[in-house]
């Protein structure tokens, strides 16, 4: 297999990062011992060797939120350095009167495509990470959204099945921006009234046109990589937005608590062959290369 994008991997040093230093705090992906060290662009690189990954995406990992220029400005340096990553996704504080002086820094580096602020909240605290639940219908909030249309970047969303709704209406506001769903919606509640839930939410943001899901981060809750788990998730995602609004994202290093790159290629490519070659290249490929605007060359198939 080739020319796959990983549309969402970190890279880090454990210094910049305030949940990789001191006591470990507890995470939504649970005890996470072994990644409490640098991550560097060259062990992922050495991760992915073999797997068919052409290009990649960097999404913002938790830097201290008044160094947010610093993590951009640290991200576009290693690419410059090495050639990897191909696109930056950062940090901004939505929930500013006016976000623009924050988005005006990150436009200095050339690789910026898109913003994530995790909006997810949950009655669990550990993996509550947005300061109340309602934060996607916030009038102010939605308006500094809205801005990113004058850069033309994304907007990575990250919520919970019961916020669903109100992500649905900030998409809707904001027309002009692409909202790219973190995870597949985390499905965190495995029960069938939690599936149920999560289901009707899928089907609410998948009616807004310019929302496209991320596939990616299925591990986090069951905590191994299980192909049927897998499967299912990309089965149904695929069947609410189409493939040509799917895209996969790795989330390494934090599945390499219980996985492989290799493995988890294989059980994403396992579960997207039923659909098809065009849904694969899709899936795989031109999603990420629409969505994140990135050049094509050496992503053939």
């Amino acid at each position: 297999m080739s020319g796959i994008i990983d549309a969402h991997h970190h890279i880090w040093r454990q210094a910049d990062l305030p949940w990789l230093v001191g006591p470990m705090q507890p995470r939504i992906f649970g005890p996470y011992e072994p990644i409490r060290r640098d991550y560097p662009i060259t062990e992922y690189l050495a991760d992915i060797d073999g797997a068919g990954v052409r290009k990649s995406v960097y999404v913002q990992a938790n830097w201290a939120a008044h160094r947010f220029d610093d993590e951009a400005a640290w991200v576009q340096s290693v690419a410059d350095e090495t050639g990897w990553p191909h696109a930056i996704v950062a940090y901004a504080d939505f929930t500013v009167d006016d976000v623009r002086p924050q988005l005006d820094r990150l436009a200095r580096y050339p690789l910026m495509r898109g913003v994530r602020m995790q909006l997810h909240w949950h009655d669990n605290p550990q993996y509550r990470f947005a300061a109340r639940p309602d934060l996607a219908a916030d009038p102010p909030l939605r308006r500094n959204v809205a801005r990113l249309a004058d850069h033309g970047w994304s907007f990575d969303l990250q919520v919970f099945a019961p916020q669903m709704a109100d992500a649905a209406g900030l998409a809707q506001a904001c027309p002009e921006v692409t909202f790219v769903l973190q995870h597949a919606g985390m499905l965190e509640d495995l029960s069938a009234a939690g599936r149920a839930a999560w289901r009707m939410g899928m089907q609410r943001l998948a009616q807004e046109p310019n929302v496209v899901s991320k596939l990616s981060g299925l591990g986090t809750f069951v905590r191994r990589n299980d192909p049927a788990h897998i499967a299912s998730i990309v089965r149904e995602t695929v069947a609410l937005f189409g493939p040509e609004r799917c895209l996969f994202g790795s989330n390494f290093p934090i599945e390499k608590l219980w996985t492989s790159y290799a493995d988890l290629i294989t059980a994403y490519d396992v579960a997207v062959a039923p659909l098809g070659e065009d849904a694969r290249r899709h899936i795989f490929r031109d999603t990420a290369v629409r969505v994140y605007r990135l050049a094509t060359t050496d992503t053939t198939s």
